[in-house]
């Protein structure tokens, strides 16, 4: 039986939890340090910090997808600064390992990873910086993870259907959702030409092709450009989007945009439209959902719970969204 602290927190638990905060490059101060500093001053001290780092710096992800080198540099340091505040014996292997670190140069992208409850791993380039290339979409986003976790809690949603994903962005959502939830046919989708580079890469980093299971596709589609001919080609049983409402100047044609969806369709055969919001900005978000009204579409809100996968901040208000014309 793995050893706990005292109130039912498993050493494997810990593990993993490092783990996976270190892979999403989560900030320092959410990892599971109190754990770390109750066994720091017992016997076994250096099997835990030996562990800890064979679960990170030292595992096979790290190699192929690193962190990058300044949060490893900082990560190392810190497990270093506890160890010696515990006046534990420096451990050779940390120190090798913060020494491979210190003299590497930064660059601007960096791999992050996310692990799904199966055990396979997304990973993904992104860019070091929130923005950057004139764009916030080559990193990940509270709402994508959002709602990859609700599709992976819903994933009937999307088994056997043809799913359109309008600002992939990085790729998370929809590459979660063709790992876990067998769509026939998944469209990742984007305009800015740097975010569909790496989208692109991201799609091909983690195995899916247009010759895989799903059947994949990485299209430039314009909200403001998109033909009915492009619309009626992808022929969408669902349509998702997340992080996406964060322009004022952009929401009018992301309306537009999901009306002509909607309205395109059969009636016997309505798309169900899915949209996942960071409000970051009440009066944007606010003027989003009252352009969809003037449209004639009518929205839920679906907010059943969902099971945490994913590391990432609960503080934010997100909201998920059915469309209905």
């Amino acid at each position: 039986m793995e050893r706990s602290d005292g109130r039912g927190v498993q050493k494997t638990d810990v593990l993993r939890d490092f783990q996976v905060s270190f892979f999403s490059m989560r900030r320092l101060a959410s990892f599971p340090w109190t754990f770390l500093e109750k066994h720091l001053d017992n016997d076994k001290s250096s099997d835990l910090i030996s562990d800890i780092l064979n679960q990170t710096c030292l595992h096979s992800l790290c190699r192929k997808f690193p962190p990058s080198v300044r949060f490893r540099r900082l990560f190392l340091s810190e497990l270093i600064r506890r160890q010696e505040a515990a006046g534990c014996d420096p451990l050779d292997e940390l120190y090798d390992a913060l020494a491979e670190v210190v003299g590497a140069a930064d660059t601007a992208e960096c791999y992050k990873s996310y692990l799904l409850p199966s055990g396979d791993t997304v990973s993904l380039s992104e860019s070091v910086a929130l923005i950057s290339e004139g764009t916030t979409g080559l990193v990940t986003w509270e709402a994508a993870l959002y709602l990859a976790e609700w599709a992976l809690d819903h994933r009937h949603t999307f088994a056997g259907r043809t799913v359109l994903e309008l600002g992939s962005g990085v790729g998370l959502t929809g590459i979660a959702i063709c790992r876990s939830c067998r769509p026939n046919r998944f469209v990742f989708s984007d305009c800015h030409s740097s975010v569909l580079r790496r989208l692109k890469a991201n799609v091909q980093l983690n195995g899916l092709t247009e010759d895989t299971s799903p059947t994949i596709s990485v299209e430039e589609l314009d909200w403001t450009a998109a033909t009915e001919e492009q619309l009626q080609r992808i022929g969408a049983d669902v349509v998702i989007a997340a992080d996406v409402v964060y322009d004022p100047d952009l929401v009018g044609g992301l309306v537009k945009l999901l009306s002509r969806i909607l309205r395109g369709s059969s009636p016997a055969v309505l798309p169900e439209v899915l949209i996942c919001s960071t409000i970051r900005n009440q009066e944007t978000y606010s003027g989003f959902t009252q352009q969809l009204e003037q449209e004639g579409i009518s929205h839920e809100v679906m907010d059943g719970p969902v099971h945490h996968v994913f590391p990432c901040s609960r503080l934010s208000s997100v909201q998920l969204i059915r469309l209905h014309r």
